[in-house]
């Protein structure tokens, strides 16, 4: 059976900015509501960079940092989402620096199972694609900034300009890397597909991708 990323509406973001609102006056109700909306995209950005055997242990510390700095922050659903992967990027860089290593793409693709993002941007329409079970190894084979670029505005969701402050680019850097990750994708489930037997319809334009 195919799986595909499912667009769910405006609703869940306004949902969870009400819910981050409540979680900064200390309700513990609404900070599990947060959580459960959030972790799953940011558990699987993190195994972007550290790979599957430490990204729980990654994604707990910049839970640890998210819950302490949590009454500082300000802003709605889409901001909170782009700050929230500005600390767990942080978090795996420098465990990937720890040990020495290069950031290790790949990740777990059950999170793109029934996934809410209302945006209905090409990395979206990209992603569905996919099946999923296909989706995070074609990832895998992208060049780190492609696949980071990818990851966040298909998988956190986050807009190009999102997505460029927690890389430290600028919003037409990470358009490009997002928009030349998009067309290898396409390229690699091309080929894949037809190995299958089935069509793909094609490869996203450029101004799909702004």
């Amino acid at each position: 059976m195919r799986h595909v990323l499912r667009r769910d509406g405006d609703g869940d973001d306004a949902q969870v900015t009400a819910a981050i609102a409540a979680a900064q006056r200390g309700d513990e109700a609404s900070f599990r509501t947060v959580y459960r909306s959030v972790h799953p995209r940011l558990l699987a950005y993190v195994r972007t960079l550290v790979g599957d055997a430490d990204a729980e242990d990654v994604a707990s510390e910049a839970w640890l940092q998210i819950t302490r700095d949590l009454a500082r922050f300000s802003g709605d659903a889409d901001r909170f989402r782009g700050w929230t992967a500005t600390i767990a990027r942080n978090r795996a860089l420098d465990h990937v620096r720890r040990l020495g290593r290069r950031p290790a793409i790949g990740g777990d693709e059950t999170v793109l199972y029934g996934m809410a993002d209302h945006r209905a941007d090409t990395a979206g329409e990209a992603l569905e694609a996919l099946a999923t079970e296909r989706a995070m190894e074609l990832i895998s084979r992208l060049p780190v900034d492609q696949a980071e670029a990818v990851m966040l505005r298909a998988v956190v969701g986050l807009d190009a300009k999102s997505a460029a402050e927690v890389l430290g680019k600028r919003p037409g850097a990470v358009r490009t890397a997002a928009h030349r990750g998009l067309r290898r994708l396409a390229e690699l489930l091309e080929a894949s597909s037809a190995s299958d037997g089935v069509t793909f319809a094609g490869a996203p334009t450029q101004k799909d991708v702004r």
